[in-house]
């Protein structure tokens, strides 16, 4: 009886859920027009010619790239925490 129960709430769920739908038809949005210009847009010949970028060269080496130490870290660490402490501890205007 129980299954029965929950079957049937789960098809009036159902059906309410599918009452709510639009009725647009679906057919017409994916239509060869609006479907396939963008694709045509995409594959019309490029007449422009690349241009070089002077400053772009193959052969620059990136530059280092300097990350703070142990030490370093936990001395802004604790830098935080002591403005954390003394904003907390400053009494409310």
């Amino acid at each position: 009886m129980r299954k029965l129960l929950t079957l049937t709430a789960l098809t009036s769920a159902v059906l309410a859920l599918a009452a709510c739908g639009s009725a647009d038809d679906a057919s017409t949005e994916a239509s060869a027009d609006t479907v396939e210009m963008p694709a045509d847009e995409a594959l019309e010949p490029i007449t422009e010619a690349p241009v070089p970028d002077p400053s772009a060269t193959a052969t620059d080496a990136p530059a280092p790239v300097t990350e703070p130490g142990a030490e370093q870290s936990a001395e802004a660490a604790a830098n935080v925490a002591a403005e954390a402490s003394a904003a907390a501890e400053a009494p409310a205007e």
